[in-house]
């Protein structure tokens, strides 16, 4: 398991770089992948699809939305259009529970639109950051407050975490820990900083500014992991998903990063876009 899961990890890094090298089309495409196979992963978790059967019409109002959604991002890149993408979505689930009435029951009704929004429109923001000014190297942010948070806390965590952060969702999660992430994700976000300030952007000013949108997004990212082992706790399941061997489904591999996204990008909007 150790050895797949390590394999694993290094297969992702490596996609990872090479996606959010390209940008553009590449990324988008792969963020649309992603957002799918997400979407499913919660309403399987959630009860909305029952496994072994065919998609249902509910569901297949949410696979419109997150089309229209990544459509009107790609396309016509306005919030406008974004927002009008979402009120679409709301309508065509709105549309099928009245016209299916009494198919589904009004919680599988609000559980399909959570799933639509909690990781496909929280995903986009991978690619909105990407796209703003020096995107290229902000976008990284999301994964330092991230991945690098997740690794920090658990090393620290195994040193010296005494302290539960939330016993009864994740009994081996620390407050120390949680505390050496932060540190760890600022700490590599400042180093980050410096090394652009010295050798790539020598007119800009990042260090503190990538320092504290590391530590920010770090927490955030830990509230998201948390969430997402929330959600598997009420429905009674270890893993969303088997499609990254070693690791589970989308949901268990990028639930820091689903939360870490939107608020890498509203920082560095109005903190290094700014500039």
């Amino acid at each position: 398991m150790f050895y797949k899961r390590a394999l694993s990890s290094i297969v992702l890094v490596i996609v990872a770089v090479t996606v959010l090298i390209a940008g553009g089309p590449l990324l988008a495409a792969i963020l649309l992948f992603l957002s799918y196979v997400a979407f499913f992963e919660l309403s399987k978790a959630v009860g909305i699809h029952e496994r072994d059967k065919k998609i249902n019409v509910l569901e297949g109002a949410g696979i419109f939305g997150i089309s229209a959604y990544y459509i009107a991002m790609y396309f016509i890149r306005t919030e406008t259009a974004m927002i009008f993408a979402l009120v679409l979505t709301f309508m065509a689930v709105m549309f099928v529970y009245v016209f299916t009435f009494p198919r589904f029951r009004s919680g599988e009704v609000m559980a399909d639109f959570f799933c639509i929004l909690y990781a496909p429109v929280l995903l986009s923001y991978i690619y909105m950051t990407r796209n703003l000014k020096y995107g290229i190297y902000v976008v990284w942010l999301i994964f330092i407050s991230s991945w690098i948070c997740d690794t920090c806390a658990y090393g620290v965590g195994m040193m010296i975490g005494k302290h539960k952060m939330a016993p009864k969702l994740s009994p081996k999660k620390s407050i120390e820990g949680g505390i050496g992430g932060i540190a760890g994700s600022a700490i590599v976000g400042a180093l980050f900083g410096l090394y652009l300030e010295r050798y790539v952007l020598v007119d800009e000013k990042l260090i503190l500014v990538f320092a504290v949108i590391g530590a920010v997004g770090a927490v955030i990212s830990q509230v998201g992991d948390l969430a997402a082992s929330a959600i598997k706790r009420n429905h009674d399941i270890k893993d969303y998903g088997k499609l990254i061997p070693g690791h589970g489904g989308v949901m268990d591999r990028f639930d820091s990063v689903i939360f870490a996204a939107p608020m890498i990008y509203f920082l560095a909007y109005f903190m290094i876009s700014q500039l």
